[in-house]
Parts: structure tokens; C-alpha cells; sequence
């Protein structure tokens, strides 16, 4: 019996296969006319009866369809009938399924092949060529998810497994932020700095990106306000050691040895890429994950985006008639979307308000044009900085959002800024003496000490 045949009378008479593969076949995967007319009544029927559809439903509504010639009628009779036959004929439904998820599989890739052909031949006008990686990776991914949700009683033991299985991480070289994250930054998260201008907020994702590549993670640096050679820079000051300044007068040999050392500590690499101003959506970013997949191997681990707000959105419009509250929300929305997607930890920032850049204790009241954002964001902490924090070469955190763990929890520290080198680091635990909500000083201690907004005594290296 053919498979199509063998599918499409299954679809009529077993119900429970119906409920588990209805969902995943399309009707360009039947190549015959007759089988994909059959297979849309079907599909119909079932969609507006919620049942299964039977051979005299099938049988009437052939031959109502008035896009149909009467040959074409008659063939379609002629496979019901056929279907009817076969009626006894019993399949292992759990075998059948498996051939149906192969048959959609080969079907899927061999359209996309065709789709391919044809936006190179350029008789797609609506695809050009950066949307072929998209459709074959599509295709590839084409499988049965059978899961409909959670059962709480019956699902207790994978629960269990779940709170007991450690969850992978990509830690930073911070201690504070390691233990405010429970070890570091988990996949399919969004994670935001807020910071005025100046502050350091490219600073800070340039040396994490640094960091997790000396891990021997795969990097991937999105900016969109710096050029990729400046960004690149502020890398190569923090991985070599060296200040900018001296950067510029490093001769070439002990520059290249200095590369060559830092390549010899890890297996991981790092790409920046740069796109305009408020030019690049994460439609941009999905064809460039595509590219550097296929022409590079180039998977990343985890992905920095330099800076949120001068995205733009894929689902809105440019200039079109909305408010900023909706506009950066969407953006953040799909730039977490793109985290799940992936399977990978997005870091992000944005600008604080005006009235927020002066306060030395910003909140989430002061996230700048979009409330949405916090909203959406799994890990928010705010970068402040004072002419007193930076005579000691120090910065504050402060938590503002945290999803991973108790955000009283060292609700606020400090760590150290060498702006000429490009690097962060831990201060002695002494520094964190001082500052309220600092969080435990031991396990089960918390410390009491009234915040005061104006006095930064306490803070030392």
C-alpha cells in the first residue's frame, strides 16, 4: 500500500492517529492533486466538527468543490473508495506515525530545495537569497512534538529530576555576580544593564564577552553603536592587558604574541558584527546566526547585543505611529524570543532617564522610553558610578530584577573598573562593608546598615 494512501486512511478511521499527526502534515507534502484535495476536506471536517471525517462527508464535499473538473471528481471517488477498501487493513500506529514524521521530513527538505531554486532563478519576488538559509534550516528542523503540557500528578517524577538537574551556566569572572545568578547566566534568558551615559555599560559587556570566551565559550557580539573595530579594541585591551593608549604603540611581533597566548587558553572564539543605527531586527540577527552556522561552523554560546534600545523591531514597523512604552518592549520581546530560539543567554543594556543618570540609587522607574523592557528582562541591575566611586577606580551594582535568585541577596556591591584596560574585577569583601542590602555577609546573616544616598564611606580596594 502507498504510504500517502495508508496516511490518508488512517487520518479517516483512527482517530488517535489523527490527534497526534494532524498538526505537523501540510498539504504541499502530497505531490498528487487528488491526495492533497482529500487531505484539505479532511483536514476541514475535522477542524470544524472536531471529529473524524467520515467517507460520505468526504464523498459530498468532492463533489461541491467547484474548482474541481469532473475528472478530477471522479479520481477522488475513485481514492475514497480505494480508502474504504482498505478499511480492515490494520497498521501499527506507532510504526505508521514514525513513517508519517519521515515522509513530512523528506517532503519538507525537498520543497525547500525547490523554494531555494527558485529565489535563485528569481521567480520568488516576495524571498530573496539571505531567507535560504532560514527555509532549509526550517525544513531540517521538521519533527513531531507530541507534548501538550505538564501533568502535575503524573509528571511528579520528571519535576523531581528537574529540580535536582544542574542547570548549565555561563559564569562570569565576578564572584558577586556569580552568586547573585547561582553560577552564572542560564540559556534562553534576556539579561539587561542599566546605565546612564559614560558609565560603562559597553564596557561591562566587553569584558564578559572576553570572559566567556577565555572559558572557551562561542561568542557572538552584536553592536550597533560602536564599529566593530572599536569594539574589538576594548577586547584586545582587557585579553592582552594592555591600555588603550599603549595599544597604539604596541609593535607588531609583541602584538602578535599576545594574541598567539591569549588562542593558546581557549577553544572558544569570539565575532562581532556591526550593523547601522536602529537598522537591525532580530530577523537580522536569526539570517546572520544562519550564515555563521553554514559558512563558518560557528555556533554561539552566548550572545551580547550593544545596546537593546537602538534595535529595531521585526513585528513594528519603522516610523510607524506607536509609542515608545510598546516599541522597546517589542523589541525586548523578541530579543528574549530569540534566547529561547536559540538555546543561548542574551546580555543586553540600556540608558537610564535624565533624572536617572544623577541619582546614585536608580531604580527600574528610571529604565528609560519603555517600562516594558524590565518587564520582559530575567536579570536587570543597574552600573552607577560617582566622582567618589571613581577616584577609587570602583563601580556599584545594584539589583533591580532578578529571576535566578533572591535579588536582596547582595542587593548591592561593588567591583572594580580599570577604564584603561577595559577590565572589571573583584573587590576584597572588605569594600562591600557599609553598603546597605549588601546582601548575606554569611550564610543566613544579613546586613543592617541604613543606606545613606550621599555617603559612599566604606568603599575601598
Amino acid at each position: 500500500m502507498k504510504l500517502e494512501l495508508s496516511i490518508l486512511k488512517n487520518l479517516v478511521y483512527n482517530e488517535d492517529y489523527l490527534r497526534k499527526v494532524l498538526p505537523f502534515i501540510k498539504p504541499e507534502y502530497f505531490s498528487d492533486r487528488t491526495e492533497r484535495t482529500l487531505f484539505n476536506e479532511i483536514t476541514s471536517f475535522t477542524e470544524t466538527y472536531n471529529s473524524t471525517a467520515t467517507i460520505e462527508a468526504l464523498s459530498i464535499a468532492v463533489k461541491e468543490k467547484n474548482n474541481l473538473s469532473d475528472d478530477e471528481v471522479q479520481k477522488c471517488e475513485d481514492y475514497i473508495k480505494e480508502i474504504e477498501s482498505n478499511r480492515q487493513t490494520e497498521t501499527e500506529v506507532q510504526w505508521l506515525i514514525d513513517k508519517t514524521e519521515q515522509f513530512c521530513q523528506e517532503k519538507a527538505i525537498y520543497n525547500a530545495v525547490l523554494g531555494s531554486i527558485s529565489i535563485l532563478d528569481g521567480k520568488d519576488k516576495n524571498n530573496d537569497k539571505g531567507a535560504i538559509p532560514k527555509i532549509l534550516s526550517d525544513a531540517l528542523a521538521i519533527s513531531f512534538d507530541t507534548t501538550v503540557g505538564h501533568d502535575y500528578l503524573e509528571n511528579s517524577d520528571d519535576r523531581y529530576e528537574f529540580y535536582h538537574r544542574k542547570e548549565e551556566r555561563i559564569p562570569f569572572d565576578l564572584d558577586c555576580f556569580n552568586k547573585i545568578t547561582k553560577g552564572g547566566l542560564p540559556a534562553k534568558t534576556l539579561n539587561i544593564a542599566l546605565a546612564g551615559t559614560g558609565v560603562g555599560k559597553s564596557l561591562f559587556m566587553c569584558h564578559v564577552a572576553a570572559g566567556a570566551m577565555v572559558q572557551g565559550k562561542n561568542v557572538l557580539y552584536i553592536t550597533l553603536e560602536m564599529a566593530e573595530e572599536k569594539i574589538a579594541e576594548r577586547i584586545d585591551a582587557n585579553l592582552l592587558n594592555v591600555s588603550l593608549d599603549d595599544l597604539m604603540d604596541l609593535p607588531k611581533d609583541m602584538y602578535d604574541k599576545k594574541v598567539a597566548r591569549v588562542k593558546e587558553k581557549t577553544t572558544g572564539k569570539l565575532i562581532i558584527k556591526e550593523y547601522p543605527t536602529a537598522s537591525a531586527s532580530t530577523t537580522h540577527f536569526r539570517t546572520l546566526l544562519n550564515e555563521l552556522n553554514l559558512k563558518r561552523s560557528f555556533v554561539p554560546d552566548i550572545i551580547f547585543i550593544d545596546y537593546l534600545n537602538i534595535c529595531c523591531s521585526s513585528r513594528i514597523k519603522a516610523g510607524a505611529n506607536i509609542n515608545s512604552y510598546t516599541y522597546v518592549k517589542s523589541i525586548a520581546e523578541e530579543l528574549r524570543g530569540l534566547a529561547v530560539e536559540h538555546n543561548v543567554p542574551i546580555v543586553s543594556a540600556t540608558q537610564t532617564t535624565r533624572s536617572g543618570f544623577t541619582s546614585s540609587d536608580p531604580g527600574l522607574e528610571d529604565t528609560s522610553e519603555s517600562f516594558g523592557l524590565p518587564a520582559t528582562a530575567d536579570l536587570m541591575f543597574a552600573l552607577i558610578s560617582s566622582e567618589e566611586l571613581e577616584e577609587m577606580g570602583q563601580m556599584m551594582v545594584k539589583q533591580l530584577k532578578n529571576r535566578y535568585n533572591d535579588p536582596s541577596y547582595y542587593k548591592r556591591f561593588t567591583i572594580g573598573v580599570d577604564r584603561a584596560k577595559m577590565k572589571l574585577f573583584d573587590v576584597e569583601q572588605s569594600a562591600q562593608q557599609g553598603i546597605a542590602d549588601a546582601g548575606h555577609q554569611g550564610i543566613g546573616a544579613h546586613n543592617k546598615i541604613k543606606h545613606d544616598k550621599k555617603n559612599f564611606e566604606g568603599f575601598k580596594v
